[in-house]
């Protein structure tokens, strides 16, 4: 099933951050733009690397008004450890979500049940709980934070403009396109 349009689905679960855990559920993540991180494990080789990228794009990310929450299937403990032991995961300041039951990457669709763990799966959420941007990758390709935030300005500026999209590797500031019938084949 197509996830783009749809509600994120319904979750409770314990989250390492800010030095402590905290309950996060879904609806804490309406009323915001969210971004949610998945990927398969921690202590792992390219998650750290791509936490850490988004580490980096993170306050930028919060001027937009959105919050990223990285999700695996490991408990809230062991993203602690794992921030406390790891030079790349110790720049993490976004939720990390414990999803030990998988229930959370069931609801996205991107558990590897044989596993037990998720595929590298990237969903923008708008502020209403509504997936507007999704992506999935196999386990051994990273993802790129700065193209997220691309697509979060994106997301944002079609949102605020109806009527407009944005074209390929669109950037803020660069024109858009207001589909039309005189605008049929002249792209």
């Amino acid at each position: 099933m197509a996830l783009i349009g749809q509600p994120i689905p319904e979750f409770s679960t314990e989250a390492f951050h800010d030095g402590g855990f905290k309950t996060i559920t879904s609806e804490d993540v309406k009323g915001k733009w969210g971004i949610f991180l998945f990927y398969p494990a921690d202590f792992t080789f390219v998650c750290p690397t791509e936490l850490e990228d988004m580490a980096k794009a993170y306050p930028e990310l919060q001027e937009l008004g959105v919050e990223v929450y990285a999700v695996s299937t490991d408990s809230h403990f062991v993203h602690k450890a794992w921030h406390e032991t790891s030079d790349a995961i110790s720049t993490v300041n976004y939720p990390m979500l414990g999803d030990t039951t998988g229930a959370i990457s069931r609801g996205f669709d991107v558990m590897i049940e044989e596993a037990g763990q998720a595929l590298r799966g990237t969903f923008l959420v708008d502020p209403d709980g509504i997936i507007q941007v999704y992506e999935v990758h196999t386990l051994g390709v990273g993802r790129s934070a700065k193209d997220m935030v691309r697509k979060v300005k994106a997301a944002q500026y079609v949102r605020e403009n109806d009527g407009e999209v944005c074209p390929a590797a669109w950037e803020k500031g660069e024109d858009t396109l207001t589909p039309s019938f005189d605008l049929v084949g002249k792209i």
